[in-house]
């Protein structure tokens, strides 16, 4: 099946690759207000550490096998992170150091994780920073190398308040490291229909860089790759929302057990606000059109409905279309999307436009949304008004030189 990011250019691909590894980082500033509400600070780092090592080492391992850069070592790694969901370029700006290929440290000049949690406090700061990162970073090694150890050289909370970098750490493989074991969660993410989705080749005929294969980069040149791998690129990341999504669901439902309305409902404010978020900054990165023309676009190119091989979905000038497809058969996003509830369309299309709304007919799994116009401005959902609290929602990138890093 032909991805829906096929038709767009190079150009506009190339802007829109970060917007989507950005959109994969707040899909937690969506999530994790509603998992303090109803089960407390503990449980939401459980549910984080939970969610991020049952999806990060699979598509962490789909992106080096669609980008032809598998390996077993140091600089392996750190091409992964760089096309991570959970490392968006700048704004969480990893910067890399390799001493051989066993040996490495990585920084960051800019946290927009930390920058959002430390006005909550230091309690905050230390779950993420400890509790969160000590044992999600060695589960991303682990699709690489299973003996590879991250460690802190120092980390927040930030003694003095203003320190920068805002964390160090070091990045050693080492045949006498014990093995990082799978968690639990990973062996039913790994049976999902997402993680099994096939994605088209990258066409190597293409004009521009068909794979990573090549040195690793300060900063990855998104324009530099071909529009046939930014396109498989964009697929890939959608595909690692929706495992860290139904990694989410899973932690969820353990919590909430037979309280299935319980689960339903946190999982559908975490979309509701990821999806008006997602869609604001697709609108402004594309400069796509408003009206009812701009909130189809965008909807044909949202997250939620991505990639095309794992949701099955049609456009038309004012409607779209959704049939049964393999994201109903996890329970992906779009299975929370039904005619009894329109809430993440409206949250769409109202980023698009406040006077537009979605009429929707059919049943759970097969129905058409039709985009209307209204004379009255609706109201922001809260949900998305909570994910916009994060210094991501309003980011911008900047343009930047990549050149290659050698070893020391």
């Amino acid at each position: 099946m032909t991805s829906r990011y096929a038709e767009l250019s190079r150009e506009q691909l190339a802007k829109l690759v970060p917007e989507l590894l950005l959109i994969g980082q707040l899909i937690d500033r969506s999530g994790m207000a509603w998992v303090i509400q109803e089960f407390g600070r503990e449980e939401m780092l459980q549910v984080a550490i939970e969610e991020w090592m049952g999806a990060s080492p699979i598509y962490t391992k789909r992106m080096q096998k669609a980008l032809n850069y598998e390996g077993d070592d140091v600089i392996t790694i750190f091409k992964g992170l760089q096309l991570d969901i959970g490392a968006p370029p700048q704004f969480m700006d990893f910067r890399y150091t390799v001493h051989d290929r066993w040996h490495g440290e990585f920084h960051l000049d800019h946290c927009g994780a930390l920058l959002d949690v430390e006005p909550m406090g230091e309690d905050y700061v230390r779950g993420m920073c400890h509790d969160i990162e000590d044992p999600t970073f060695d589960a991303t090694a682990v699709a690489t190398n299973r003996r590879a150890q991250i460690r802190p050289i120092h980390r927040p909370p930030r003694e003095p308040a203003d320190r920068e970098p805002h964390c160090r750490w070091t990045v050693i493989i080492d045949e006498s490291y014990p093995e990082v074991d799978d968690h639990p969660a990973m062996d039913v993410i790994r049976r999902t229909r997402a993680a099994r989705t096939e994605l088209d080749p990258i066409d190597t005929s293409d004009e521009g860089q068909a794979d990573y294969s090549g040195p690793l980069l300060t900063d990855v040149d998104f324009g530099a790759f071909s529009r046939s791998a930014l396109v498989r690129i964009a697929d890939e990341v959608c595909l690692q929302m929706h495992l860290l999504n139904l990694s989410y669901v899973l932690a969820i439902g353990k919590r909430c057990g037979t309280n299935t309305e319980l689960a339903k409902s946190i999982c559908a404010k975490q979309l509701i606000g990821l999806a008006g978020v997602a869609a604001e900054r697709i609108h402004r990165a594309l400069g796509l059109p408003g009206g009812i023309e701009g909130a189809v676009k965008v909807l044909e190119l949202h997250p939620l409905l991505n990639p095309a091989a794992y949701v099955d979905a049609e456009f038309g000038p004012d409607v779209v279309g959704v049939r049964r497809s393999p994201a109903h058969e996890d329970g992906a996003w779009v299975s929370l999307v039904t005619p009894e509830d329109v809430r993440p369309l409206q949250a769409v299309v109202r980023a698009v436009d406040p006077h537009l709304d979605v009429e929707v007919n059919g049943t759970d799994e097969d129905w058409t949304a039709r985009v209307v116009q209204t004379d009255t401005a609706a109201k922001e959902f809260s949900e998305v008004s909570v994910v916009k609290v994060s210094g991501g929602a309003a980011w911008l990138f900047e343009d930047r030189k990549s050149l290659p890093l050698t070893v020391l």
